[in-house]
């Protein structure tokens, strides 16, 4: 099974990201043009209430929680509507990689319902198999791997993320990780480095997931 980190490997939603946030923000606090997509980039990979503390650090912690989730929530119905823009090769690498059989999932630290939006907005439900989130069952990243490959009954894995916590992660869960090099960070472990989406067969291929 190959399991796909959400920002940063299949897309860049920071974008839509900080539409969305800002509105809720405006209407909650009054306060304009909040965050811009430099502000969410830096945070793409952290469970929803370590963005909350990154984010809203200026606001007592109840406010700071609360806040996250009305944006968490309106997040995802504004993602769902407008979309967010995939990197270059994803469709067409995830159509290469189902018709060769390849079992495919995603697991992300988001808010539940955000790989929901993903899979609604850009017409993604054909390519995987399952998903899991943070914010679903409220565990590790380690820990929602290795519970979608036991509900899928994979005894082999491998997982694609552009942070060091992804790779960790997965090493975590057992499994090995492949650096998405055009994300939005670095990882100093990885088994492999692609630095486009399209050499992922290739890689897989290399490593015997295909």
């Amino acid at each position: 099974m190959v399991i796909f980190d959400l920002d940063g490997t299949l897309w860049n939603s920071t974008v839509p990201i900080a539409e969305s946030w800002n509105i809720v923000i405006e209407r909650e606090t009054g306060r304009k043009g909040w965050l811009t997509s430099a502000d969410i980039e830096p945070v793409q990979g952290k469970t929803m209430d370590e963005i909350a503390d990154i984010i809203f650090c200026d606001f007592p912690e109840e406010e700071r929680y609360r806040l996250s989730r009305l944006c968490e929530v309106y997040e995802n119905e504004y993602i769902t509507k407008t979309g967010a823009v995939l990197f270059e090769g994803v469709e067409e690498t995830l159509a290469e990689l189902k018709e060769k059989g390849v079992q495919m999932a995603v697991v992300s630290n988001c808010q539940e319902g955000y790989v929901k939006a993903f899979l609604d907005s850009m017409d993604m439900w054909k390519y995987f198999v399952d998903y899991e989130e943070w914010g679903r069952t409220l565990l590790f990243k380690a820990d929602n791997i290795k519970l979608v490959m036991e509900r899928n009954g994979a005894s082999k894995g491998i997982y694609v993320g552009d942070i060091q916590k992804d790779s960790d992660a997965a090493h975590a869960a057992g499994i090995e990780c492949i650096c998405a090099g055009y994300g939005f960070g670095e990882i100093n472990d990885a088994i492999a480095t692609i630095n486009s989406f399209g050499e992922l067969p290739a890689v897989l291929e290399k490593l015997g997931f295909m």
